[in-house]
């Protein structure tokens, strides 16, 4: 009969444990692969409380593996079998983790990992490095992903990142102002200004069709003069322009253009002109032709690009903001001149407002919920109808502001 080892303390050790020289404990087992594995410990305890732990995860079908297993290896992992993401999306999740993820976070172990180290890690980002709340969701979007393949393949029982983003979202930290639309005196100034202003004026034709279409910005640069009927007044959207930095190409790196499809199935739509549209249409043929300017930018196949700079190359978002940023400075400058009382003034605002603008227009002339979907690009209605409500609830203030004037007149 085999002699039962045991420790200085005469205690019986059970199979895999044995005491080390210098008096602590080790436990040593195998996996189904039948790779070796040993943790230790500094009592016999604390040895078999960590058995256990091992025990139930065999059970659970846990791999062995994942005590060790950083977030940052499961990360490596996911970029090699993630699919089915546009370049510059997954570009920019990659650019997020490995700035933000890989130096500290990534590092620990995912079989360790808890709900509160997220939410810890999350409020670090928030607090100490000053992320803005849609930085730090692209964030959650790549770890989330990360920590669900983890589950996935049995390396974790549950994603500790569950729900953490949308309670954060729901404290102090991410409230956060939402994009305002242009009131209609604030749109008639802007495109007013832009119309009589001869050294903005070649801005009125690409912004008079945002207000007018609600087009994503990427959408209206990609425009093409092939893309837009003017004799039956329909614009096809059927891709999207955008402009992004390739880390990873060996033979081209650094940030240039590329042709997307449209953001999601519904984003692939024909949307109609007004009559303010068309004639934006009009006018810029009519400057380019004057101006003998030409288009002569050629991306992924596609050319006769609509909207370009006097060189003939394609604008994109920066160059557009940073073009409202001056509009509205000097358009204020010329307001205050006339009147340093004026109640009308451009409020600050992007490129993504004018779409908002548009929408809040459309809920102004009560159009069908579903059309406003339709011409979004939505492919959610939740979506539309987020913007539908903000609209519509500022449109009641409005009225009710009117209601109370008509009250008072008639007391």
């Amino acid at each position: 009969m085999a002699t039962k080892r045991k420790d200085t303390n005469r205690i019986v050790l059970k199979k895999g444990e044995y005491q080390r020289k210098n008096g602590t404990y080790a436990y040593r087992w195998s996996d189904k692969k039948g790779k070796r594995h040993t943790v230790y410990a500094k009592t016999l305890e604390e040895l078999r409380d960590k058995e256990k732990d091992i025990e139930k995860d065999r059970c659970d079908g846990i791999k062995a593996e994942a005590r060790y297993t950083t977030v940052n290896e499961l990360y490596d992992l996911w970029i090699i079998l993630k699919r089915g993401l546009k370049n510059n999306t997954f570009e920019n999740y990659k650019y997020m983790y490995e700035t933000f993820v890989r130096p500290s976070f990534g590092k620990q172990r995912i079989s360790i990992l808890k709900k509160s180290d997220v939410k810890k890690f999350y409020n670090y980002l928030a607090d100490e490095r000053g992320l803005q709340a849609s930085t730090i969701d692209s964030i959650h979007t790549v770890l989330h992903q990360v920590l669900d393949m983890a589950v996935d393949d049995d390396y974790i029982r549950n994603n500790p990142s569950n729900n953490v983003l949308k309670e954060l979202k729901q404290s102090h930290i991410f409230k956060t102002e939402k994009k305002r639309a242009l009131t209609m005196p604030e749109q008639e100034l802007l495109l007013n200004f832009l119309r009589n202003n001869h050294t903005y004026f070649h801005w009125y034709p690409i912004f008079a069709v945002m207000v007018g279409t609600g087009m994503r910005v990427g959408e209206v640069t990609g425009l093409r003069w092939c893309d837009v009927d003017l004799d039956n007044g329909i614009i096809d959207v059927n891709h999207t322009l955008v402009y992004y930095c390739h880390r990873d190409e060996v033979a081209k790196n650094g940030c240039y253009f590329n042709v997307n499809t449209p953001k999601t199935t519904a984003s692939n739509r024909k949307i109609p002109m007004i009559d303010s549209v068309k004639e934006a249409f009009q006018i810029e043929k009519e400057y380019q032709e004057q101006l003998g300017i030409k288009c002569s930018a050629v991306i992924d196949g596609y050319s006769d690009f609509i909207f370009v700079n006097r060189y003939g190359h394609t604008q994109h978002q920066g160059t557009l903001n940073k073009a409202i940023r001056r509009i509205i400075r000097d358009c204020n400058d010329e307001v205050l001149l006339k009147d340093e009382n004026a109640e009308i003034l451009l409020p600050h605002f992007s490129c993504h407002s004018l779409r908002h603008t548009f929408t809040t227009r459309m809920c102004e002339a009560g159009i069908n919920i579903k059309v406003i979907q339709d011409t979004l690009g939505h492919k959610d209605i939740s979506t539309t109808m987020n913007i539908y409500t903000d609209a519509t609830k500022e449109l009641k203030i409005e009225e009710f502001k009117e209601l109370n004037s008509f009250f008072k007149k008639s007391q």
